[in-house]
Formats: structure tokens, C-alpha cells, sequence
């Protein structure tokens, strides 16, 4: 669905304005008269939130930015297999040593391997780029004119940096999990505790980690989205939540920083091994969540204050 199809579509007009009155969106005007805003229904945010995806997905920076997320397990996958067979086989760290075993423990390892840097620069792109892209490309102003609400627009953008977190961390874990299959042996998992559960149990444990691993990435996106609102360089967003990225994880690093550590967004990132233990330590993956959470509420609080007062003139 095209920007012009959403706004015609009832969304919101504007009496007077001529703005939505051309061709078919024009014809929907004459009908009837439209006295100020219109009303912002369900089906007005789903339209403008399907109409997001599409901008997002059909994006050739993003299908290349999925296409380089698939290929990372294949390649661990491929080392592993030709590490195993030479004379150094069995030797890595625990993930990698696994899954010479398993083919399913190909699926946590390159989680383990995207999540503090593939997968958040991926994700800092798209967010980065989601209002100041608009602002770059001409088109923000038209939506606000139209318009499709500040407080919705920015809603439906965020729900699409959501969708795109999960759309992301499932091209990792579906490229892992078939590629484990190929080169190794699947059946039951012995899991880091010791324990061992059968293949099925185990695939809804990746499908578990995989969910923890995507919604780890909300708070990156409310940070992506409120950096976006304070620039009209879409290239600038991106390179400054990317950085943002690399400079908490730098801090992540120190010892001496471990008092203001546990507060930072990425700080609880990995704690999704705790999900393969039997039974499942969920400390860590609450932490995790809750840190997110909050890092959403302030974020996007701060995303939606910015936006809602500023002076668009692009």
C-alpha cells in the first residue's frame, strides 16, 4: 500500500486543504463534508502500520541487510564442519563444541554470535532511518499534512521496528537451524545443565530464545526511533544509533564500569543461555526484559515529545 493510498483511505483529512482531494482520495472528499480531523480509528493505524512494513520490507537495504543475517550461520556452520573434520575437531568455545553433537545448537550459537553485533546494527538502521529517512526523502510533511497523526505515525513506526526485530532474529535462527540440520546430526539435546530433553522440546526452546533474543532489541529500537526524531539526515540516525551501539558495548567491556553496567541496554543481552538449562533460570531473561522495558518507556517518551513538537519542513 502506497503513502497516497493511506492517506485516502480515511486515516485523516483535512476540510479545505486539497491536500487529500486528488484522483480516487479526492472523489472520497466530495463525498460527504469533512469537518476538521477525522476520527483515528483501529483500521486507520492498521492501514498506516501495514503501509509501514511495506516501506521497511521492500527496501533493498533491508533485504540485503536479512540476506547477510542468513548467510552468518552458514558460515559458522561450514566452519565448524571443516574444523571438526580437521585435526583440531572438538575444539571452541561450549556452543560450538555442541553442535558437532546437535545441528539444532547451531541455532543458539548464532544467536549468540548476531546479538551484540550483527543483529543491532541491522536493527539501528532501520530505526535510525525510520522518521529522518521520512524527512530526507520529502515525505514526512506530506503524512503530517495529510495527515496521519504525529502520536500514530510514530506508534505504527515503532510497531514496524518491532516486527522487523523479530523478522531479523527469525532469518538467523531459520538459516541456523537449516543449515544445522544439513551438516550435522539432530536429535535429542543435551542441554548446558546436563539434562537431556527430546528433539521437539528442544525446537520450542529455540523458538523461546529466539523471542527473548528479538524482544531484547525493543530498546534499541525506541532509542533508533527518539534519535531519528532529532535529525533530517536519515545517514546520520543510522550512523549515530550504530554508534551508539558499539560505544555501549565498549563500556560493557570495563570492569572498572561495572557499577553503571547492569543499566545498560545491552548488559542482559546474553542471559538467553539461561533458558537452556533444566529447568530454565528466568532471573536474568526478567532483568533483561524489564530493562528493555524501561528503556522503551523513556525513549519512547522522549521519541514522542520531540515529535509531536516539532517544526517539520521536509
Amino acid at each position: 500500500m502506497s503513502r497516497a493510498e493511506v492517506a485516502g483511505t480515511g486515516v485523516s483529512g483535512v476540510a479545505g486543504t486539497g491536500v487529500a482531494g486528488a484522483g480516487a482520495s479526492g472523489a472520497r472528499v466530495a463525498a460527504g463534508p469533512v469537518v476538521g480531523r477525522r476520527p483515528q480509528t483501529a483500521a486507520g493505524f492498521l492501514a498506516l502500520f501495514r503501509s509501514e512494513l511495506v516501506l521497511t520490507f521492500r527496501r533493498v537495504r533491508t533485504i540485503v541487510l536479512l540476506a547477510i543475517l542468513a548467510v552468518l550461520p552458514i558460515l559458522i556452520g561450514v566452519v565448524v564442519k571443516i574444523e571438526t573434520d580437521g585435526p583440531r575437531g572438538g575444539e571452541g568455545p561450549a556452543f560450538i563444541a555442541q553442535v558437532t553433537q546437535n545441528g539444532l545448537f547451531l541455532v543458539f550459537t548464532a544467536l549468540a554470535v548476531a546479538l551484540p553485533v550483527f543483529l543491532p546494527m541491522t536493527v539501528g538502521v532501520v530505526a535510525g532511518d525510520s522518521v529522518a529517512g521520512e524527512a530526507a526523502g520529502g515525505t514526512l510533511r506530506y503524512l503530517l499534512v495529510a495527515p496521519a497523526g504525529r502520536t500514530r505515525l510514530l506508534a505504527a513506526k515503532f510497531t514496524a521496528g518491532l516486527v522487523f526485530c523479530l523478522a531479523a532474529t527469525a532469518t538467523v535462527a531459520l538459516a541456523a537451524l537449516a543449515t544445522g540440520a544439513a551438516l550435522f546430526p539432530l536429535g535429542e539435546v543435551t542441554l548446558i545443565s546436563g539434562d537431556t530433553i527430546g528433539l521437539g522440546s528442544a525446537l520450542l526452546r529455540a523458538v523461546l530464545v529466539a523471542a527473548v533474543v528479538a524482544a531484547s532489541l525493543a530498546g534499541l529500537v525506541a532509542i533508533g526511533l527518539f534519535i531519528s526524531t532529532l535529525t533530517g539526515s536519515g545517514i546520520a540516525a543510522m550512523a549515530a544509533t550504530v554508534g551508539l551501539v558499539i560505544t555501549v558495548q565498549i563500556l560493557d567491556s570495563f570492569p572498572q564500569l561495572h557499577s553503571i553496567q547492569p543499566f545498560l541496554f545491552t548488559h542482559h543481552w546474553l542471559t538467553f543461555g539461561d533458558l537452556l538449562r533444566a529447568p530454565m533460570y528466568w532471573d536474568g531473561v526478567l532483568k533483561n526484559l524489564g530493562l528493555q522495558a524501561a528503556y522503551v518507556a523513556v525513549f519512547g517518551s522522549a521519541a514522542w515529545s520531540r515529535f509531536t513538537s516539532r517544526d517539520i519542513t521536509a
